[in-house]
């Protein structure tokens, strides 16, 4: 009992820290950005902070922006986050609600292609189509995104947009064997550059299936809809039996259209976040056989992680051919710090997992965190901490995505664990549960 109280006594003051870091420096830069007169959010923000107004949006970026605010209004709705707390850091929560609209009207209106249906890559800084291919990781996080706007700010058209997307994607997106990723605006295939790296083309990625996964979870979460749950399933099975590798206890990262790995790739932070949103998508399935059949994945990773790309305060970003990339990148240690928290809740006898979590905190704190005026988090920083000039410190894959959702799990979670120290949201998917009273209807 005295360890349980001592691991919830820091459970509590991570999510102090967490919220602070939330609403006084997360917040306050995304909103800086908000582009009144085009639409969206400013597409970039150099190492210098200077932003550059003409930069092109990418719609991920303002899919995960829209995510963020209409997320962050559903806490506010639901008590996590309360209104006292907001006015401190100077703004309402009104000013979240607005900015929620605002993404999802940019959304349905500029991002969409109303023609060909689908969400376009980018949009030039006036909203005017920029890239128009359509890739399936660019559909899934539009769903995440709707699914949170329906949440947040009610109403069926957004949750109708959602489906809609879902359906595409299984019409013109899949095969027989999976998801395939890359199209042209018209949805006939073409090379999927966007999604590949290390010097390799792939057909299919994890990166891509696992973000697919993220949002059908959420669809189904808010939908109940029994396609999107056969779906989940069918995801399920190809992690576990094509992506997952338990001789390497590492999930492959590149592949061809048959699943042949195309690399000798471990991606450390992919790992420890599909460890805890695999782990989200079973408990919202609720599926016993699923469950058997997948937590000892995620256990795997998570254990793997820890054995292998823990160096005792923060986490490397990956291991190429064998050789290791030391940088300590921004996402990679956010989700870790959900990642190995996630571990926590499952068996809380594992105090290490949440020292873990802790120890990654303290780093974020004291090294990523850009403590300059008008800035965020760095992009990334070497083993002692030192940021890289240059790297930007917004653009279309940097946004408060990661980050952002990091504290926002982390003020669930620490709530949940207070509450049902015996096994946290584990325990909540062995019983008869009500999913809206677990997991709040926002994750």
């Amino acid at each position: 009992m005295i360890m349980e109280n001592r691991s919830l006594a820091k459970a509590r003051k991570l999510s102090k820290e967490v919220a602070e870091q939330l609403l006084g420096k997360i917040i306050p830069f995304w909103r800086s950005l908000r582009d009144d007169r085009w639409g969206g959010w400013y597409g970039y923000v150099s190492y210098e902070l200077e932003t550059d107004r003409d930069a092109v949006k990418g719609c991920i970026l303002n899919s995960r922006i829209t995510w963020f605010f209409a997320s962050v209004y559903r806490y506010i709705r639901e008590g996590l986050i309360t209104r006292e707390q907001c006015l401190a850091h100077g703004f309402t929560d009104e000013d979240i609600r607005r900015e929620a609209e605002h993404g999802w009207n940019f959304l349905r209106e500029r991002c969409l292609d109303q023609k060909n249906g689908g969400i376009y890559w980018s949009l030039r800084a006036d909203g005017t189509p920029e890239d128009t291919t359509k890739h399936t990781y660019n559909q899934a996080f539009a769903i995440y995104a709707l699914c949170a706007c329906h949440e947040a700010l009610g109403g069926e058209e957004a949750l109708k947009l959602a489906l809609e997307l879902f359906a595409l994607i299984e019409e013109k997106c899949t095969d027989e064997n999976g998801y395939l990723e890359a199209f042209t605006v018209d949805f006939s295939p073409e090379s999927n550059e966007k999604l590949s790296e290390n010097g390799v083309l792939a057909a299919r990625t994890m990166n891509t299936l696992l973000h697919v996964f993220e949002a059908y979870t959420q669809l189904y979460k808010v939908s109940g809809n029994g396609r999107v749950r056969e779906c989940l399933c069918r995801i399920l099975n190809i992690f576990r039996e094509k992506v997952y590798n338990p001789r390497l206890h590492r999930q492959e990262v590149f592949f061809d259209e048959n699943y042949r790995s195309l690399l000798d790739l471990h991606s450390y932070g992919h790992d420890i976040e599909t460890a805890w949103l695999m782990d989200l998508g079973l408990w919202v399935l609720n599926d016993p056989a699923c469950t058997k059949a997948c937590s000892s994945v995620t256990e795997d990773l998570t254990e793997q992680i820890l054995r292998t790309a823990f160096d005792g305060h923060s986490l490397a970003n990956e291991c190429d051919r064998g050789e290791v990339n030391v940088h300590r990148v921004w996402w990679v240690q956010a989700e870790a710090v959900v990642g190995f928290f996630n571990g926590w809740q499952k068996n809380p006898k594992r105090v290490d997992y949440l020292e873990t979590a802790l120890a990654l905190w303290e780093f974020i704190q004291r090294y990523v965190v850009d403590e300059r005026e008008g800035s965020e988090w760095f992009w990334e920083v070497d083993e002692k901490g030192n940021p890289f000039p240059g790297r930007p410190v917004a653009e279309p894959w940097k946004c408060p995505y990661h980050n952002g959702r990091m504290c926002l799990e982390i003020i669930k979670r620490a709530g949940q664990a207070a509450e049902e120290m015996g096994g946290g949201l584990h325990a909540c998917a062995e019983t008869d549960w009500d999913r809206e009273d677990c997991y709040g209807k926002n994750t």
